[in-house]
């Protein structure tokens, strides 16, 4: 009798249900860290922290925290490339280690290296003004001004005398030579718990990789070097996007894993370029393919997973829905449609599948957040990732990190990821998606052109 109730209630157990008719959902186990290499996802089922805009326990790493205790390990130096800066936590970080003795260096994008909270609504554009104000309801000391105030150098990608580089879109830190952080994410409110003014924001979706690799340290470093110049009172002699010294991708090997890292830009002609490695690194795929990607607009690597769908490999694919469906996207592609764009223009070398397939689409996120990752899972071994999103300017303009590598246990959760935001995505032609069509074939009946 006891071990017919104790095979009862494994079976209960198993099944998620008790005797009592109570519903269990069933935990899935933890997945053990890939060696020398932790991911960590803001939005991720199983963990939890105390938002620090609501002060309530809400589901996710958090991102800002692991940013900050890495900054406060450093004992020789900090070396900072994020796009935006905006969380005081990070700030104050940096400020005391640069205070400690520590050599600190942070280059930022232009367009956000001005201190918000000398900035004036009038004269701004939109964008601008729309972030100003959420910086301000936020109530957040300005991050910017704290490192100047400080004394913590600082440049952004006008220190080589130009107007600035596409974008200087890197998100990385490089801790004592020894230790890199990469994310998707900037180091904002929005890019990481959510908007101050907006309560079912969760911060747009974003992991960070925390690397122990003296040998990728040094090669980040090197990236770092070519960026800083000489500071911010000598020559000018950084150098940013196609300045740069960009060769071919470099493999190391941690732990019996590959890794692979590739620095943007690229000429149009060089075929060592960001996306021409994550074609072929798409044309290895056997079995699976999933992506989870903020903006898709590169027609070659779209080309690449229909010619892989057709071999018989099962491929899901997400992309945020704010680029989703505009006109270039390679998500209509997959999909086997086309929009033109406000002139009635198709554009150039679009090729809609003849076979749509049924597993893309877009993820549901919270109102306000967006789906940031720039993330690829190959046949659960194989990850892609960095700040590179799937675009021609990421690979030809920007300033970006592009890594490949090669580890099933890394791959294992981002794809527990991807499962996550699976779990409720919307596929195929959704009512949005029809909506746009109609109003496409109602402003341009048939008479499309092709951009020339």
């Amino acid at each position: 009798m006891r071990q017919a109730l104790l095979t009862l209630a494994s079976t209960l157990t198993l099944c998620g249900c008790t005797h009592a008719g109570v519903y269990i959902p069933l935990q899935q186990p933890e997945v053990p860290q890939a060696a020398g290499i932790e991911v960590l996802f803001n939005q991720r089922r199983g963990q939890t922290y105390t938002s620090p805009l609501t002060g309530k326990k809400r589901k996710g790493d958090n991102l800002e925290q692991a940013l900050i205790e890495a900054i406060a390990s450093a004992r020789s130096e900090v070396l900072v490339a994020v796009q935006e800066l905006t969380l005081p936590g990070i700030a104050q970080a940096l400020i005391e280690r640069h205070q400690a003795g520590v050599k600190v260096r942070v280059v930022l994008e232009h367009q956000y290296r001005q201190p918000w909270s000398l900035q004036h609504p009038a004269g701004l554009e939109p964008h601008a003004q729309q972030r100003l104000r959420r910086l301000k309801r936020l109530g957040h000391e300005d991050a910017i001004r704290l490192l100047d105030v400080a004394g913590v150098p600082v440049i952004d990608d006008t220190a080589d005398g130009s107007s600035g580089s596409g974008l200087m879109h890197h998100k990385f830190v490089v801790i004592d030579q020894q230790v890199v952080l990469t994310t998707s994410a900037n180091f904002t409110s929005s890019g990481i718990h959510g908007d101050g003014d907006a309560g079912q924001t969760r911060g747009n979706v974003n992991h960070l990789l925390r690397i122990k690799s003296e040998k990728l340290a040094e090669l980040f470093k090197a990236e770092f070097a070519q960026l800083w110049g000489d500071g911010p009172e000598g020559k000018r002699d950084s150098r940013f996007g196609l300045q740069k010294d960009n060769g071919r991708s470099q493999t190391l090997v941690l732990n019996q894993q590959r890794v692979s890292v590739l620095f943007a830009p690229h000429r149009r002609k060089d075929q060592t370029n960001g996306l021409t490695l994550i074609k072929q690194k798409l044309k290895n795929a056997n079995k699976s393919i999933d992506l989870a990607l903020f903006v898709f607009t590169a027609q070659e690597l779209a080309d690449v997973l229909a010619q892989k769908q057709a071999e018989g490999v099962a491929i899901r694919a997400l992309v945020d829905q704010s680029f989703a469906y505009r006109s270039y996207s390679e998500l209509l592609d997959l999909l086997g449609q086309q929009l033109p764009d406000h002139r009635c223009v198709i554009e150039k070398g679009n090729k809609p599948s003849s076979s749509p397939l049924t597993t893309a689409g877009v993820p549901q996120v919270p109102r306000g957040d967006k789906l940031h990752h720039k993330f690829a899972v190959i046949d659960n071994r194989t990850v892609i990732t960095g700040s590179f999103n799937w675009s021609a300017s990421a690979a030809h303009r920007n300033d970006e990190t592009l890594l490949v590598i090669e580890s099933p246990q890394l791959a294992a959760h981002f794809s527990r990821e991807m499962d996550r935001l699976w779990d409720h995505a919307k596929l195929g032609i959704t009512p949005r998606l029809k909506n746009k069509l109609q109003q496409a074939q109602k402003l341009c009946g048939s008479g499309v052109l092709l951009q020339q």
